[in-house]
């Protein structure tokens, strides 16, 4: 990432120098003055490492660090995972000694792989047999270590003593000369002076500086999480956010590039015994000592000797593949975030694939609240516990009442499912029921008229011989669009929908007079999800089916308050600590019920002529109908 701004803001083109031109293979090509180049490239580097440091700094002192809870443990594992195999892909082509040409970017992994095979037939042998040597004394000295550590009181320092052996049989053979072999050759020795960045530079690579100082971050973090499960103790991200920054502003001062955790020289200095900063003040040290003397010493190793100490301390992140077949058993969501990441950042790139990984984890997690569990509940007999239905056997759900319990915060995306899920718990959408009986009544109506039904106080009864002309058939087209607030003139008459009507009317079956919404796993409701609730409670309350509320959080008293739920047809005393509190009430209210005057229940009916209709018996006395008018009427708008 690095690269790429540096060689946007600094091009070969722009160090042509002028009047010279060389004649080559394919061509004139005109010379280029790499001493200035590469110094403004540097400048380049060490600016954008001072700007990232300080948008590290300003991220962990504005508390950001949160972002490493989206870090989960299986994005995390495939993430390393593919680090890992990035780390294997370039050192592979320095233990075979055959060069590639440098991709970045998408599928740059790939085409390196593909190149390096094609051009497998000019491996050095000498570098080949040095690197699977090393490879294997590695990994076969390790695993002692690992069997006897009890035995062992300091592990055997392998990797120190493989680059001693290989470093003097290298001098000694002298196997550059004789076999051709790649080595580390001249280490410049000392530090380069400090130099101030170059802050009119930074309007140019503000928007670079923070995606590298996030994937920066994001990889340290990912990787220390890694070591943070492996030895018990926990990431402070705010802290981790400062840390790098400071490290950032100070070495961008003296020339260096954006730091981040390198996963090859994680794996060897964990798999050598470092497990606290000591270690690191060590390798400083080491690192220290070589740049200012010791680096004349080294200079005889073959590069392969050193690619395959870090391919041999690989194995603790390929071990994490065994990892898969466990999540899927445990948890197959995991596992894709697991699998997708990997592949992700294998293909895309460690940075493009971290965040494919993050996105791809975050819409699971969407996915799952946008399709939760939910289901009809029943009360187990003689306690106040309720189960699922189907998940129990002797659940038995009270007389005329379902219970649904919906497993989600309701908002705008998954408002849909839990009216999905109303219907068919309830067995019925309360929309078309009102709609069929609206036109049925206006059959009925329009039958009266004619005088071939009469309306009594004891319902509707058809005259001898006439024929069912009211009879509506299922394929007959619902009419939806019935305004329920258009103002009309309103007669009682008396039917009970649930029973055989003189007239045989298509009207769907209403089996329940209440229904409880179990809210005790709903954490919040946004504006939408408030609206539908209240819409649904007044389609159910148009066909007499109370709609009732329990064990509700108590944030979603104050949610629905402000979102206007609350008015004088929906109040709050439709609301229940618990289940059980809700099915004792709607039984009570049944009970009393039942002991008043038992006639059917009054429904509107639509009337379209202005002149009232008249009853074939008495009406009740005007005083009688006055104090049941306003309890029993129930569908008119």
């Amino acid at each position: 990432m690095v690269g790429s701004v540096v060689l946007s803001m600094a091009p070969d083109e722009n160090f042509l120098i002028e009047g010279s031109n060389a004649t080559g293979t394919n061509g004139t090509v005109a010379l280029i003055d790499t001493e200035s180049r590469d110094a403004q490239r540097v400048l380049i580097a060490s600016t954008l490492t001072f700007l990232v440091g300080i948008l590290q700094v300003i991220f962990g002192v504005l508390q950001i660090g949160f972002i490493v809870r989206y870090l989960a443990d299986p994005l995390v594992g495939g993430f390393t995972t593919a680090a890992a195999f990035q780390v294997l892909v370039s050192q592979l082509k320095i233990v075979l000694n055959v060069s590639t040409k440098n991709y970045n970017g998408v599928l740059s992994i790939i085409y390196t792989l593909v190149e390096t095979f094609e051009k497998i037939g000019t491996t050095n042998i000498a570098d080949l047999i040095a690197g699977l040597l090393t490879i294997f004394v590695c990994m076969v000295v390790k695993e002692i270590n690992d069997r006897f550590k009890h035995k062992i009181p300091i592990p055997i320092p392998i990797e120190v003593i493989v680059t001693i052996v290989a470093t003097g049989i290298s001098y000694a053979a002298d196997l550059e000369k004789k076999y051709n072999a790649g080595i580390v050759k001249s280490i410049p020795r000392g530090f380069l002076p400090p130099e101030p960045p170059n802050v009119s530079l930074f309007s140019q690579m503000i928007a670079a500086s923070f995606s590298i100082a996030i994937v920066a971050y994001a990889i340290a973090v990912s990787v220390g999480k890694v070591y943070a499960t492996k030895y018990d103790y926990a990431i402070d991200g705010n802290q981790e956010f400062i840390a790098f920054g400071l490290s950032n502003i100070f070495s961008g001062a003296f020339s260096c590039f954006v730091a981040t955790t390198a996963l090859s020289r994680t794996a060897v200095q964990e798999s050598t015994g470092g497990k606290t900063q000591v270690a690191g003040i060590i390798s400083a040290g080491i690192v220290l000592i070589s740049i200012v003397a010791l680096g004349k010493l080294l200079e005889p190793l073959q590069k392969s000797v050193l690619a395959a100490v870090v391919i041999a301390n690989l194995k603790g992140m390929f071990l994490q593949v065994f990892d898969v077949p466990r999540l899927w058993r445990q948890n197959k969501v995991d596992a894709m975030i697991w699998v997708f990441t990997c592949i992700a950042s294998i293909i895309l790139g460690l940075d493009l694939g971290l965040l494919a990984g993050l996105l791809f984890g975050l819409l699971t997690v969407v996915l799952r609240v946008q399709f939760p569990s939910w289901g009809g509940f029943g009360n187990i007999p003689g306690t106040d516990i309720y189960k699922k239905v189907k998940d129990y056997k002797n659940v038995i759900e009270p007389e005329g009442v379902k219970i649904l319990k919906f497993s989600s915060p309701i908002f705008y995306a998954n408002i849909d499912g839990l009216k999905s899920s109303l219907k068919s718990t309830v067995g019925f959408d309360a929309v078309k029921v009102y709609n069929k009986r609206l036109k049925a009544l206006r059959k009925i109506q329009k039958l009266i008229k004619k005088g071939k039904l009469k309306a009594t106080k004891n319902g509707i009864i058809s005259e001898p011989g006439i024929n069912n002309e009211a009879f509506e058939t299922d394929e007959e087209p619902e009419d939806n669009n019935q305004d329920p607030q258009v103002p009309t003139k309103e007669v009682e008459i008396q039917v009970d929908w649930n029973s055989e009507l003189p007239v045989k009317v298509n009207i769907p079956k209403v089996p329940i007079h209440s229904l409880i919404l179990d809210f005790g796993a709903v954490t919040f409701l946004d504006i939408v999800a408030v609206r539908s609730i209240k819409t649904i409670i007044k389609e159910f309350e148009r066909i007499d089916v109370r709609v009732y509320f329990a064990s509700y959080q108590d944030n979603l008293i104050s949610q629905l308050e402000r979102g206007a739920f609350f008015d004088d047809t929906v109040r709050k005393d439709i609301f229940f600590l618990t289940v059980h509190d809700a099915v004792l009430y709607i039984k009570n209210q049944m009970t009393y019920s039942d002991n008043q005057d038992p006639i059917f229940e009054k429904i509107s009916l639509m009337q379209e002529s202005k002149e009232p209709l008249e009853f074939t018996e008495a009406s009740q006395p005007d005083d009688e109908l006055d104090v049941q008018e306003e309890a029993m009427r129930r569908l008119a708008s």
